[in-house]
């Protein structure tokens, strides 16, 4: 692995190519499971960097807050309430301009490596609202200068907090007290009005984190430290029920061959069960899940209910590791940021407020209801998951993704090019850019390989050839294939898990703009399981012609199943109107 060069797979290319897709999708998937994606070391570099700006900009942005101290000073007031408002805030301006989540290489954008504001900012380019029919003044696919202006009006809401004094300085709010509640009330209100116009915006600000957090702010001393405290402890609950599915163990074992600090490619091997001839998570792969699961059930309650002492710094330790590990293994999608705002978090709210209590507080019923609410949401999201996007969901790391594939023919890229307002093109002609075809292919194989090691990817590929014709290999003569994260990344500005985002709402807004013939698009989407029902919903839909094709696959099938197996049972079938292509 090179400065610049990514590490791949010794093999004969020309033999390779010849290959059917699943055959081809085998060595990358063996390859990942000892090296990862094989990030390039200056990428690596460029996500370290990106940390320490992310870490510095609070911190120096807070220095500038009157009566604080200097940025050199910052031992003495890290502990001020205010900078934690601050925080908060400059973390969602982070990721609402596409800093954070969603960002470079590791999520496919090259060229540029950031699109949201580039995009967001261009009155023709596509927004997605998330209730059209239903909310009056939001109906439409194309953005407009109210749009433009909405967003504006959050990036200038965040940088007036960012910006502000505080007020009411005592024991409990700091030296310097905290910023009037009253200044939140316009980046709340722009970030709901932007919402209901565009979903992308409000998801890419990590509303249902930072948002959230920043409804506390609407109270003050003991009420807004517990607020938060019970929110951060709902985060690591959230995402822990989340996981209580058979799905984690893959991402685990795909996350940690990721990992940059582990070097060693024996320890790598043994994430999966009998390398290279099955993929399937090993025992050190399900015990790190199951275990995991357990510390993030199990520690945030001693953080919660210790005051001090040994039993809070241990279980601090705990998730501050916890999150390093996250934070280390470089996860794609790369919500770096997120994990150090959680070990900032820790040190604030469990140990230097950790004698603050839920007995001090003034106004305990609202605050338990926002958390109560947001809860509700989580719960919810997990058993309606077609309703709910996974972020509010908590499903950040579950595995459980709604998640889905685009065959593309040549023609309706090119119409993708030509008549699609945006930025970027797909991160395959970003890759012909910076390398050339052949190194291209290769990467984009080791993009289908990172999905299909994960247990919705088996039933992606296994339904391909449903969705292109009886030619097991159709792909390789008529279609390319294009994970929907990156045709969202390139169409709306943002990609960050969110497999709503590339469903039917945005094949259609596609259509209106490409007019794509009969057999040029067809798309493979599959929602994500419910809580407890052993099945998970596909449907395949032609983008002129609409769905073709809808039904279940089990996760039982999937788990029994390695990264390349190909075609998958499929039950309770439904076949549309739409013609198979020739």
């Amino acid at each position: 692995m090179g400065l610049i060069s990514p590490r791949l797979p010794d093999l004969d290319y020309e033999e390779w190519q010849a290959k059917p897709l699943m055959q081809r999708i085998k060595p990358m998937a063996q390859d990942w499971a000892e090296g990862g994606f094989g990030t390039p070391d200056a990428v690596l570099v460029l996500y370290v960097v990106k940390i320490g700006l992310y870490a510095f900009g609070a911190a120096a942005i807070t220095a500038l807050t009157p009566g604080i101290g200097s940025l050199g000073d910052i031992g003495e007031w890290w502990t001020e309430p205010i900078f934690f408002q601050k925080v908060v805030i400059f973390t969602l301006l982070f990721e609402v301009l596409g800093l954070g989540c969603g960002f470079g290489p590791l999520t496919l954008r090259f060229l540029p490596p950031v699109g949201a504001p580039l995009h967001w900012l261009r009155p023709g380019t596509i927004r997605l609202p998330p209730w059209p029919s239903r909310v009056p003044l939001t109906a439409g696919t194309t953005r407009s200068m109210t749009d433009v202006a909405l967003y504006v009006a959050v990036l200038a809401a965040a940088l007036w907090l960012l910006l502000s004094p505080g007020q009411g300085g005592s024991a409990e709010a700091g030296s310097v007290g905290t910023i009037d509640p009253w200044r939140f009330l316009p980046l709340f209100a722009a970030l709901g009005l932007i919402g209901l116009r565009d979903k992308t915006i409000f998801l890419a600000a990590r509303t249902e984190v930072y948002g959230t957090l920043a409804l506390m702010f609407l109270f003050s001393g003991p009420d807004l430290i517990v607020g938060v405290k019970l929110l951060v402890v709902l985060i690591w609950w959230g995402a822990a029920f989340s996981k209580l599915n058979q799905h984690f163990p893959h991402v685990v074992a795909v996350m940690m061959s990721n990992s940059p600090i582990l070097r060693v490619k024996a320890l790598k091997r043994r994430f999966h069960r009998d390398f290279p001839d099955d993929l399937r998570p090993g025992r050190l792969s399900e015990h790190l899940a199951h275990g995991g699961t357990v510390i993030e059930f199990g520690v945030p309650l001693v953080l919660l209910l210790s005051n001090g002492g040994w039993p809070t710094h241990v279980a601090a330790v705990v998730m501050i590791c916890f999150h390093l590990q996250i934070l280390t293994s470089l996860p794609m999608g790369v919500p770096l940021e997120w994990n150090v705002f959680m070990i900032f978090a820790i040190g604030f709210l469990f140990i230097d407020k950790a004698d603050v209590s839920v007995g001090e507080m003034s106004h305990p019923v609202p605050v338990f209801a926002i958390v109560l609410a947001a809860a509700a949401v989580v719960v919810t999201g997990n058993f309606f998951p077609r309703q709910f996007s996974f972020l509010p969901s908590m499903r950040y790391y579950a595995g459980n993704w709604a998640t889905s594939l685009w065959c593309l023919t040549p023609e309706a890229v090119a119409k993708l090019d030509g008549s699609v307002n945006k930025v970027a093109r797909l991160p395959s002609a970003q890759l012909e850019t910076l390398y050339d075809a052949e190194m291209a292919t290769l990467l984009s194989h080791k993009v289908y390989a990172f999905r299909s090691m994960h247990t919705h990817g088996r039933a992606l590929f296994g339904l391909i050839p449903r969705a292109c014709g009886e030619d097991r290999d159709v792909v390789t003569s008529r279609y390319a294939i294009h994970d929907g994260e990156f045709v969202a990344g390139i169409a709306l500005g943002w990609n960050f898990g969110e497999g709503h985002l590339h469903h039917e709402q945005l094949l259609q807004a596609l259509q209106e703009r490409c007019g794509f013939e009969p057999g040029e698009v067809r798309v493979v989407m599959l929602e994500s399981q419910r809580f407890l029902d052993p099945r998970q919903e596909y449907r395949i839909i032609d983008g002129a012609t609409g769905e073709i094709e809808r039904g279940i696959v089990k996760v039982a099938d999937m788990l029994e199943r390695q990264p390349w197996d190909g075609e998958i049972p499929t039950y309770d079938v439904v076949v549309g109107a739409a013609p198979h292509p020739t």
